[in-house]
Order: structure tokens, then C-alpha cells, then sequence
């Protein structure tokens, strides 16, 4: 059989099934994507909400550094798809990228609508057929694809079929993680799905979580052990959101599993040095209230200041006030759900995975994206190995070669 007579399933609209459709149908195989949503590539719209951050444009080895554990698996595959030929790929279908301050790359539009609709077309000229509201249901024994659909069951038959249903991170655009559950009762093995990229829930005063939820606290760096994360961040209800704790993300959710618990120091004043600081709150305070002289002295914003008396009051001398600005201990107990993070950590382990990406005990079915056992923070590096592993499985799954 050639690949031009190969018939593909892809099991998931997203990014990663996508790319591999059209990794697929490129190499002239005959393509279906299946999906259990009403419309294809929900959550990737949702990413772009406040600008589509594709990749990073940082050197290769300090890019493939960001994966952590996964890094010597997926860099082959990263390297075969790497950030340059994202960007060239996004300029294909009419969306120049730019560089931004903190070297991400983005679209010029901003949006992902406009790249999204274009790749749609793209992929009905190629003949990929989509196939909506059908959604997985596993397979039988001899191979054939089981889906619920609104009118009923029903079934396919592929060559080979590529799952890239997600992870369990905002199951109502689609990603619900319900696939670990049929893989694992098929012998894969699934390391379990977890939060990342994700906020985290600290026992906050009520005074905090009535006053102060949704209040933005930036500049900062946050310290936890040797690490420092420098941005803002987000205090809410629950505990903390935001860009410099989801870089945290995964040392603190492991620490917390470890210990119960986990400790930062958040620095308040990141751009002023603690001898500064005291120099200026030694000064006389005259008639101010705390929190005025706190604001002018120290240039806090009200949160910040409110959050300073969270761990007691107020420590009298300056030198031991400015340590408390530069070092505010904030005790985290636990993650924020699975369902409101951002992207989610577990998946198919690449022991169950060959070197293209098929699952060992499944013959000639592929996995791609947040599927497998990877993660990354947030910077444009899960959408790089979304698109990058997408390409790899689908590529793969078009070839005609022993299946094991």
C-alpha cells in the first residue's frame, strides 16, 4: 500500500491534530479529523484571546532546555519542525510574525482567528475531510474506531489513526483528558494528568479575598528554593494567577505533592535594593497613616501593602520592613483544578511510544500533543511541540512500514 491510498483518522481538532492532517494529506493520504465539539480548534481561539503566542524565538538549545525531562525525546522532533519553519509555515497561510519584547513570537493580526481560518482552507483544498460532534469511543478488536455521535454510534476504518485529543485543561472547549481511561484499560501506559501552567491557592485573610481578588501585582520576582521568576502576577480569590507563578508551576505543584505545601518569597520591589529601601523608610513619617508613607516611601500599591500585614504586623524597624518588601513569604497548599490551568503535565509515556511517535501496544495508532507525557511554560513552547509533534505523527502515520 502507498501513502497516496492510506487512509488516516485524526482523532482531535486541535493544533496538533491539525498539523497532523496536514502533515498527512500532504504525503497524499486520504484524511479525516474527528472531533467530539461542534467546531474544530476551540481552544487554540482561546490562547489567542489575548494574543496567539506561537514560539519563542530564543537559540535552540536554550529553547529545548524549557522541556525539562522530555527535552531528548522531543528534540529531534522540534528540530524537524523547528520555530523558524513555524513562522515561515504561519507566513504561508498570509500571517507575517514579529518578535516581541520578551522575544516571543507572535502573529501581526494578534489574533488566532485569522491563521485558524486560513489553515482551515488550506486543509479542505488538500481534501481533509472533518467529521464534527464525534466523539471517541476506542476501538474494537479488530482496529475499527468507535465514535458517539448526536444521531448515534458509528464507526471507521483506518490504516492508521493519530489521537491528539489534548490534555484536561478547559474540558469545555473539548479537552476533557476522558482518552486516558480507554488508553490505560488498553494496556498504554498514562502518567497521571496534572496542572501546569496554573495558579495556586494560599489561605488568604478575608480581608484579601474581599478587597483585593483580581488585583495585579507588578512588578515582582517570586523566589521559590534557588529559582527566580520575574513579571507580575495576579492575586485572586483562591491565591495567586499570573505569569511569574505559572513559570513556578511545575516545582511548586511537585512540591506540594511532596511536602503538602510550598513557600515563595515575593519581591515587591524587584528594581530597588533592600539597603534602598530601608535608607527610605527610615526617614520620619510625620502625620502619615502606615499605608500612605508605605505607598510614598516604598512606592506600594494598595494590594501590595495589604498583603505586607498577611504574615503579621507590620515589623517596627525599616531594615526589617524592607527585608519583608523584598522577601514576603506566601505559603501555597494547593493547585488550582486541572479544568483551569492552562495546559496539563502527564499523558502517554514516551516508553509506550516508538521513535514515531506510535503507541507500542496500539499498532498504527499515533499520539501528538498534550497527549503525551511533556510539559513546558507558557512563552510559546507548548504550541511549538503541539504543532511539531502533530507534523511527526502525521508524517508517520503515512508510511507504509512494519507497525511494530
Amino acid at each position: 500500500m502507498t501513502s497516496s491510498s492510506r487512509t488516516i483518522a485524526i482523532i482531535g481538532g486541535g493544533p496538533a491534530g491539525l498539523m497532523a492532517a496536514e502533515a498527512a494529506a500532504a504525503a497524499g493520504a486520504l484524511v479525516t479529523i474527528f472531533d467530539r465539539m461542534p467546531s474544530l480548534g476551540r481552544k487554540f481561539l482561546l490562547a489567542g484571546r489575548g494574543g496567539l503566542n506561537l514560539t519563542h524565538s530564543e537559540p535552540i538549545e536554550a529553547f529545548l532546555a524549557r522541556y525539562g525531562a522530555a527535552r531528548e525525546r522531543l528534540t529531534p522532533i522540534i528540530e524537524a519542525f523547528p520555530p523558524k519553519a513555524l513562522r515561515d509555515w504561519a507566513l504561508e497561510l498570509g500571517e507575517e510574525t514579529f518578535v516581541g519584547t520578551s522575544e516571543r513570537v507572535f502573529p501581526r493580526r494578534f489574533k488566532a482567528s485569522p491563521l485558524l481560518r486560513a489553515w482551515l482552507r488550506r486543509l479542505a483544498a488538500q481534501g481533509v475531510e472533518v467529521r464534527l460532534r464525534h466523539a471517541f469511543a476506542g476501538r474494537d478488536a479488530t482496529g475499527l474506531l468507535n465514535f458517539t455521535t448526536p444521531e448515534g454510534e458509528t464507526t471507521f476504518k483506518a490504516d492508521a489513526t493519530v489521537l491528539a485529543m489534548g490534555g484536561a485543561s478547559w474540558p469545555r472547549l473539548g479537552s476533557d483528558g476522558g482518552w486516558a481511561r480507554t488508553l490505560a484499560e488498553a494496556g498504554v501506559e498514562i502518567a497521571a494528568l496534572r496542572p501546569a501552567n496554573c495558579g495556586f491557592e494560599t489561605p488568604w485573610t478575608a480581608h484579601i479575598r474581599e478587597k483585593f481578588a483580581g488585583a495585579p501585582l507588578k512588578p515582582v520576582a517570586i523566589r521559590f528554593g534557588e529559582t527566580i521568576a520575574r513579571g507580575e502576577c495576579i492575586v485572586t480569590e483562591h491565591g495567586l494567577e499570573g505569569g511569574a507563578i505559572y513559570a513556578l508551576s511545575a516545582r511548586l505543584r511537585d512540591e506540594i505533592e511532596r511536602a503538602g505545601e510550598a513557600r515563595i518569597d515575593i519581591d515587591l520591589r524587584p528594581d530597588v535594593t533592600v539597603e534602598a529601601l530601608a535608607t527610605r523608610l527610615g526617614a520620619p513619617r510625620a502625620k502619615q497613616s502606615a499605608s500612605t508613607f508605605l505607598r510614598k516611601a516604598a512606592g506600594l500599591s494598595p494590594v501590595a501593602i495589604a498583603l505586607l500585614r498577611e504574615p503579621g504586623p507590620l515589623p517596627a524597624s525599616a531594615q526589617e520592613l524592607a527585608a519583608r518588601i523584598k522577601a514576603l513569604p506566601i505559603r501555597l497548599v494547593a493547585t488550582r483544578p486541572v479544568e483551569r490551568a492552562i495546559s496539563t503535565a502527564g499523558g502517554v509515556r514516551f516508553n509506550d511510544l516508538d521513535e514515531r511517535l506510535m503507541i507500542r501496544k496500539l499498532p498504527g495508532v499515533f499520539a501528538a500533543g498534550e497527549m503525551i507525557d511533556w510539559e513546558a511554560p507558557t512563552g510559546g513552547y507548548l504550541l511549538q511541540a503541539c504543532f511539531a509533534t502533530g507534523r511527526w505523527a502525521g508524517k508517520n502515520a503515512t508510511e507504509d512500514r512494519p507497525l511494530i
